[in-house]
């Protein structure tokens, strides 16, 4: 066992932690044992059994034996997790980190060797292995750990204050350009209202000049509008005047047309057709209704 890098005490533990598990699988052999006996003397009592009957008792006996393997393989495991707990909270009281390759736990050469280990420790009925607790670390190896933590501790702490005087300069620096932004803003400020005073003052001439001469040009269209009314009223007199002038020249025309011989003579060939095409218009009617 020497071969695994252990001093006494650790090779004493692995001894005790062996002789446990030795006993654990003792134990549940011999349940496995009465399982087999508990069915020979229960269903072994006559010379011949049917094919259902041995079936049967195979299913019983393999049910037992399952439930036996499983529950002792579950409490292996279980108490495997439970000796970690130990290791690891010893390891984590100094700061420690341990770490572990599940891969070995596989390893056939590493499982041989501590089956020849366990063989050669037990044919001889050795003597019992005291059982102590695990011991911590010694003084020495403490007092190196708790200076380790504290230099880093140290080291960190003082990372710590350059990094805070660092960022108190750059808060200062900070601080002053907040101030010189704020004088440039009130100045920019103060320099915008005179010249927003300025703008507002030559707005308000511009506005009173141009609402002047709109008013001007407003009472000169509303003297153009009344003259133009004016001229329209007088136009549309004199239309009518002269439309009325024109009404009494047409009458005249007509009368004048009217005592005309060829006037007349045209209304009597007139008459004389009017006259003619009622003639024909009764003789038509009169061979549409002999027909």
């Amino acid at each position: 066992m020497g071969d695994f890098g252990f001093n006494e005490h650790h090779q004493n533990e692995v001894v005790n932690y062996m002789r446990f598990a030795r006993a654990k699988r003792t134990l549940r052999l011999k349940t496995i044992d009465s399982c087999f006996q508990d069915l020979k003397d229960s269903r072994l009592v006559e010379d011949t059994f049917t094919v259902d009957e041995v079936t049967e008792m195979l299913d019983g006996l393999q049910m037992v034996v399952r439930g036996e393997v499983d529950t002792e393989l579950l409490n292996m495991a279980h108490t495997n997790v439970l000796l970690l707990r130990q290791l690891f909270s010893q390891a984590e009281k100094f700061y420690l980190r341990l770490q572990s390759d599940i891969s070995e736990l596989e390893n056939r050469d590493l499982l041989e060797q501590v089956a020849e280990f366990e063989k050669a420790d037990f044919k001889s009925g050795s003597k019992e292995i005291n059982r102590p607790k695990l011991a911590p670390l010694n003084e020495g190896g403490v007092s190196e750990l708790l200076n380790k933590e504290i230099g880093r501790l140290q080291e960190e702490n003082d990372k710590l204050k350059a990094r805070l005087r660092t960022l108190e300069s750059q808060a200062t620096s900070a601080l002053d350009e907040r101030s010189k932004a704020e004088r440039a803003l009130k100045d920019l400020q103060v320099t915008q209202g005179e010249q927003q005073s300025q703008e507002i003052s030559s707005l308000e001439d511009t506005v009173a000049s141009l609402q002047a001469e709109f008013q001007k040009s407003l009472s000169a269209k509303e003297a153009s509008q009344r003259d133009l009314q004016e001229n329209l009223v007088s136009a549309k007199h004199d239309l009518l005047r002269v439309q009325d002038q024109l009404a009494l020249a047409e009458k005249e025309l007509d009368r004048k047309f009217q005592e005309t011989a060829a006037y007349r003579n045209m209304k009597e060939i007139l008459s004389k057709k009017n006259d003619q095409i009622k003639d024909l218009r009764r003789r038509l009617q009169k061979y549409e209704s002999d027909d």
